[in-house]
C-alpha cells in the first residue's frame, strides 16, 4: 500500500487498514509501494521533525532479497557507499552502511515470488542512516543485483517482531522517545 492517507490515484492506502487513526495522523518517512515492513505514524510533527533534522542519524534496517549470489566483494562495496541515480540526472553516494549476507528469514508473510524457481536469490540484511531516491533498490541494482524484496524491519529500536501486514501497534509517545534515544540527545 500506499504510505498515505490519500491520494488522486486509485492505490490502497492507509486508512483502508482495520483501525481508525486519530485526526491528523501522517506517516514519518515511507515506504514506497513496493516494498514492505514498519511504518511510524504519529500526530506530532515536532516527532517528524527531529527523526529527519536530528543530529545524529537514525538508523534504518531492510532485509534485502536480491536476484543471483552475493560474493563478499559486493558487500565491501555497498557497505564503503556507492554512487546511485538521484533527480534531474545527478548521481548521489550514498554513506557507508552496515551490510551482511544472512539466511532467509523465517516467518516472513508469504508473497507471490516472480522468479523462476531455478534462480538463485541471496539475502541482505542493510542498516542505514539515510533513504534517498530508493536507496537500497539503486544500491543492489548498482552492484548488477535486482532487488526482489525489500522489508524496513526496524527505525533505530522499533522493530516489526512478530508484526503482520496490516497490523497496527499504538505505542506510548514517551517508550516512542526512549526506543529512538530521542530523550538522551
Amino acid at each position: 500500500m500506499v504510505s498515505q492517507f490519500v491520494s488522486s490515484h486509485d492505490v490502497p492506502l492507509l486508512n483502508k487498514l482495520n483501525f481508525v487513526f486519530p485526526e491528523g495522523t501522517h506517516a514519518i518517512g515511507r515506504l514506497d509501494q513496493n516494498s514492505e515492513g514498519i511504518l511510524l505514524l504519529t500526530t506530532n510533527k515536532k516527532i517528524t521533525k527531529l527523526l529527519f533534522q536530528a543530529v545524529v542519524p537514525h538508523l534504518r534496517t531492510y532485509l534485502v532479497q536480491v536476484k543471483n549470489k552475493v560474493v563478499p566483494d559486493t558487500i565491501k562495496k555497498l557497505a564503503n557507499g556507492i554512487e546511485i541515480s538521484a533527480p534531474n540526472g545527478t548521481v548521489y553516494k550514498t554513506t557507508p552502511c552496515l551490510i551482511k549476507l544472512v539466511n532467509q528469514p523465517m516467518g516472513l508473510a508469504e508473497v507471490e515470488n516472480p522468479l523462476h524457481p531455478n534462480v538463485q536469490t541471496s539475502w541482505l540484511e542493510i542498516t542505514l542512516t539515510e533513504g534517498r531516491f530508493h536507496q537500497v533498490r539503486k544500491m543492489v541494482a548498482a552492484v548488477n543485483h535486482k532487488c526482489i524484496r525489500l522489508i524496513r524491519t526496524s527505525i533505530e529500536e522499533i522493530k516489526i517482531e512478530a508484526m503482520k501486514p496490516g497490523d497496527v501497534i499504538e505505542m506510548d509517545e514517551a517508550l516512542f522517545y526512549k526506543k529512538l534515544y530521542l530523550l538522551a540527545k
